[in-house]
């Protein structure tokens, strides 16, 4: 029996959020530069992107540059910029009906991109399967403060009470606001942190780590990490007897 036919499709993550972590490593593992790794990294975003939506993954959001990634040497900065352009492939999004989405803060990003992505999301906006979301100059830390300033606007001008703040209220001003939170996360690369990932979203997310550096993960080990996940009972801070 293949590891396909082991997943029960009837309880696949609705969310699955990626680190895509150790595109560097494993360039320099083979003997290039950082940057090969990072194209060989959109190579497996594409192949993941399909295999994801062909087994009915509903949103799928990778972590693609942080806040922190503008801290890098400029050149790999502009290597990575001009990869942007040219790994969205429209072509692969309308053949898998897939949607397009960003997050994070758009306004940090080169202006041609911004335009190429705008342009994907208005081309694919009207696709009904999976939503694929980058997060780009992104980080928890820079969202949250971002939404606290947009709720602290509302209560200066009145429009909103302080006793009326609830984490809902929080949830609507996240630049997540259009999605669930992820049901899985997963990280390659060997690393065991979040780093700065979805903090608020992840409170109760089933996290998955995996020793694969990202440019060899491949359809297979996507599918592990959800056979992990379907082996576990989400209990959402309740009793096994409670959610039975």
């Amino acid at each position: 029996m293949s590891d396909k036919e082991q997943i029960d499709l009837n309880r696949i993550p609705r969310h699955i959020a990626i680190i895509m972590d150790g595109n560097g490593r494993w360039a320099k593992a083979q003997g290039y530069e950082r940057t090969f790794g990072h194209q060989a990294g959109a190579e497996t975003v594409h192949v993941i992107a399909e295999e994801a939506a062909r087994l009915g993954v509903r949103y799928l959001t990778l972590y693609t540059f942080s806040t922190e990634n503008w801290n890098r040497p400029t050149a790999e900065i502009e290597a990575l910029m001009s990869l942007l352009l040219d790994s969205i492939e429209e072509e692969t999004f309308m053949k898998n009906n897939i949607s397009f989405r960003t997050i994070g803060d758009m306004s940090k990003l080169p202006i041609k991109v911004q335009d190429r992505l705008k342009t994907c999301e208005q081309n694919t906006s009207s696709n009904t399967g999976m939503c694929l979301i980058l997060a780009l100059s992104y980080s928890s830390q820079w969202e949250i403060t971002e939404a606290t300033r947009q709720i602290a606007t509302l209560v200066e001008k009145g429009k909103l009470k302080p006793e009326n703040i609830t984490s809902e209220t929080i949830q609507e001003h996240l630049t997540t606001n259009f999605m669930p939170n992820p049901d899985l996360l997963i990280r390659t690369g060997g690393e065991l942190r979040l780093s700065n990932y979805l903090l608020w979203q992840c409170a109760y997310s089933e996290l998955y780590f995996c020793e694969t550096f990202w440019p060899e993960f491949r359809n297979n080990e996507l599918r592990e990490a959800i056979m992990d996940y379907q082996k576990r009972e989400r209990r959402f801070g309740q009793t096994s007897e409670q959610i039975s």
